[in-house]
Formats: structure tokens, sequence, C-alpha cells
């Protein structure tokens, strides 16, 4: 029995313990977007802090401009062994809408599924649970073999939940302590529980807010209705247009930079036998959307998207109020894949609106963010370390997936820190991940974990 194998062996041995805890982190309700939960991102970050520590890690919180970070370094064995930075966030979504959840939602509850036990809490899957696999498999290593086999750095952010708009500084202000040879991310998801993937590429998002405003004031629709500009009315029809009957989207310069998928990479999509019915199905739907012509993985992960997130104005309480709103909102996302320019993107929705309003209506914009969309090296040494650590857990070989979601965090660890992310991830489509009834299987929370020591391993020569 080689070294890892040992570990894998100890991991085992003591996973009962490692799910407690997995749930004693998940109890902490750390919701960044909530100012009154200020003090439990806190307890929750404090809490990782002195796990790494207990690990022997040198582990710290570091203020930023929002909730703390936690920093922490592990020598590892020393030599040529290869230096690895573990990202991971410790905030969560809001829990609301508390009363569809079927268990309080900080209070982590196991159940019988059809694959085994799940576990229901917020976080059970983003991100404590996918932090706590390879914290386990940190464990495992240290306690059986004495030590890490690699060098490990960790940062673990609060507030990925909310666009991590302080990260990208602190990772500046940080920059020669968060170096290393490449950066292991679990915050994506499996093909399927059976079968493992790598992300290999990420869509980007500009994401803008939208206001159309139009007279002084709110007015009465039977003394001005005919003659006043309704902004809702002119909002709507302007957003209406975003697509054509095709799904294209109209913005201007839109499509510029955005290339088709590779003759190689669409077969190999193809061979996933994704069925587009069943994964509508299980929401209540029936009917695809988006560009005609384009498959469907080929919608989900390498085309671009244009959804109106939310759309509000005037009235909306019970009853009757017959007003003519002084002005409406929409917030609009872009999904962006690799070749767009995000900047340039919400310079044309700027213009894309401003050519489609009346004379009189006012325009203001707001951007929350933006970032382009990522291709992995799928290349490298790390990236062939990780494929070989799940293809020997799962007894198959990982498919190299895309994400239609964005990891902003991705991009500035690329261009800050000057390194490739391997995104090992471990959730499935129907964990309900920023819903009511998150949940992680605790099969993909072991594997998980598994595959985390395997990795290490082989990276470090055990």
């Amino acid at each position: 029995m080689n070294k890892t194998e040992q570990v894998l062996a100890h991991l085992d041995a003591g996973f009962p313990a490692a799910q407690a805890r997995w749930m004693d982190w998940l109890r902490i309700p750390s919701i960044s977007a909530q100012p009154a939960h200020a003090p439990d991102c806190r307890r929750a970050a404090e809490h990782v802090r002195a796990e790494l520590e207990s690990l022997g890690f040198t582990a710290t919180l570091r203020e930023t401009a929002g909730h703390p970070a936690v920093v922490a370094h592990h020598p590892g064995p020393g030599g040529n062994a290869p230096h690895l930075l573990y990202y991971g966030h410790y905030d969560v979504q809001p829990a609301d809408p508390v009363e569809l959840w079927t268990h309080p939602p900080f209070e982590p509850t196991e159940v019988d599924g059809p694959h085994g036990k799940r576990v229901y809490a917020r976080g059970a899957v983003d991100d404590k649970g996918q932090v706590s696999m390879w914290l386990t498999a940190f464990r495992a290593w240290v306690e059986q073999a004495g030590t890490l086999p690699c060098r490990v750095s960790v940062v673990i952010e609060g507030e990925e939940e909310t666009g991590s708009v302080n990260f990208k500084p602190f990772v500046v202000a940080n920059r020669d302590e968060l170096r290393a040879d490449a950066c292991i991310i679990s915050d994506t998801g499996m093909w399927d529980i059976d079968t493992p993937a790598i992300s290999a590429s990420l869509r980007g998002m500009t994401y803008m807010e939208v206001t159309l405003k139009a007279a002084s004031r709110d007015l009465h629709s039977g003394m001005y209705g005919g003659s006043a500009l309704n902004p809702i009315n002119a909002l709507t029809r302007a957003l209406g247009q975003l697509k054509d009957d095709q799904g294209r989207i109209q913005v201007p310069g839109f499509y510029d930079g955005v290339q088709d998928i590779a003759a190689g990479k669409a077969n190999q999509w193809a061979s996933l036998g994704f069925d587009e019915s069943r994964y509508l199905g299980d929401i209540g739907l029936s009917v695809p959307s988006g560009e005609a012509g384009r498959g469907p993985l080929e919608r989900l992960w390498a085309r671009p998207t244009a959804d109106i997130c939310g759309i509000w104005g005037g009235y909306t309480g019970p009853g009757t109020k017959t007003v003519i709103a002084a002005e409406a909102s929409a917030k609009v996302s872009f999904r962006l894949v690799p070749g767009q320019d995000p900047d340039a993107v919400a310079e044309g929705f700027k213009a894309f609106m401003a050519a489609r309003v009346p004379a009189d209506a006012k325009l203001e914009f707001t951007l929350f963010g933006a970032s382009p969309g990522l291709e992995m090296a799928t290349d490298s040494p790390f990236m062939r370390a990780a494929q070989a650590a799940l293809a020997e857990e799962y007894g198959k070989p990982a498919v190299l997936i895309g994400c239609g979601g964005s990891i902003p965090v991705v991009d500035t660890i690329r261009n800050e820190l000057g390194m490739d992310c391997v995104l090992m991830g471990f959730g499935l489509d129907d964990d309900q991940v920023h819903s009511p009834n998150e949940k992680f299987e605790v099969r993909c929370f072991h594997q998980g974990a598994r595959s985390h020591a395997r990795l290490l391993g082989k990276l470090g020569g055990g």
C-alpha cells in the first residue's frame, strides 16, 4: 500500500468526524449580503482559520473593506514539491424565502435520497461543502503522513456571493504572498453523480441596472394617460427588443469576438448524451429557449445570453392604484464567452436603450460587474494530475465540460497572480444552489475529499 492509499484509508476511517466538522460550519449563518450577519461572517472565518491552524498551517484573519478573508500557509515537505493555492469562500446566499425550506436552512439535516444520504443546509455545497472536502483531504494527509505532500497556501474570502468586490484589491495588495504554481478551486460541478468533470471554460458576465425616468412625479392615469410618457411602457418596449425571433441578441457589437466552438469540442460534447428534455422537465419546462440552430450544450456553455433578471415600477401592492409611475427600472445580465469585451457590451447596451426610448425619457445606468469569459489551460501538469486523480477515484475518465456560470475570481487569479486554475468540482444539477433546500450528496462529499487527497499525492509524488 503506497502513501496515498494509506491516506485514503485514514480518510475513510475518519469520515464521520469530517462530516461533523462540515455540519458545525454549516450552522453559522454567514450571509454576506445582510449587514445583520456580519458577526456571523467573522465567526465563520474564524472557524475555518482555527481548523487550518489545527492542521499545522500558519493561518490568519485578514481585514478587507468588507468581510475578512482567511489566509493560511503550510510548508509541506520542503524540496521541490509544487506550491498550490486553494481558493474558496465561506459566505452563503440568504435563505429567503425561508418558508419554502423543508428543513431549517442553518440546521444541517441528513436525509435519505436516491444516491444515499444527503445533507440539506444553506452552503451545503456552495461553498462550505466543497471547501470542507479539501480540508478533509488536508487532515488525512497531515494525520497519516505527518505533513502535506505539497507546499499549500489557502485563501478563503467572505464576499463571493456579493460579487467579490473587495477580493481583487486584496489579491493585488497581497500578490507576492499568494503567488503559487497553480490554483485549485472546487466551486463547480460534475457531469453526473457517477461521472467526474473538470470545468474547462467559464462564461463571463456584464450585469447592469437601467432606470428610465419621465415625469417629475407619479401621475393620475385618468388625467394624464394618453398624453404623458409611461416609463414602464417605454422600458418594457425597449427591453422586449433585446432578442429577435431567432434568439439573436440585438445589442450593437454584441457578437464581436465570439467564435464557433471547434469541431473536436462539439463532438466531445455531443458524445455526453445530454438530454435537454429531461433537463427542462426537471424544472417544469418543455420548450428550449435561446439561439435557433445551436445545440443545447453549446447554448449553455459557449454562447452568450441576455436576460432580464428583475423589473419594477409603479404600484405593486394589493388592490388598485391608477398611477403612471415617474420611473421604472430593470436589472439585466449578459453572460459572455471568451472573445467578448465586457465593457464594450455595457456600452453597447447603453446605445441599444438610447436608440429605443422616446425623447422625454431619461436613462440612468449602474454597472454592477464586468468579467470576461475564460478558457482554462488543459495541457498543464496540474490539469493532467487532476484528470488522473479523478479517473482513479471514479474508474472512468473525467470529462472536460463548460460552465455556464461565472467565477470572476478566476480572472483575478489569472491576471493578478499569473497562474491557471483547476476547476475540480463535485456539485450536481439538482443541488438547488442559491435556492431553498440546497443540498449536497454525502457520496459527492466523500469522493470529492478522496479525489483531493489523490490529487495532492500525485502532485507531491505520494
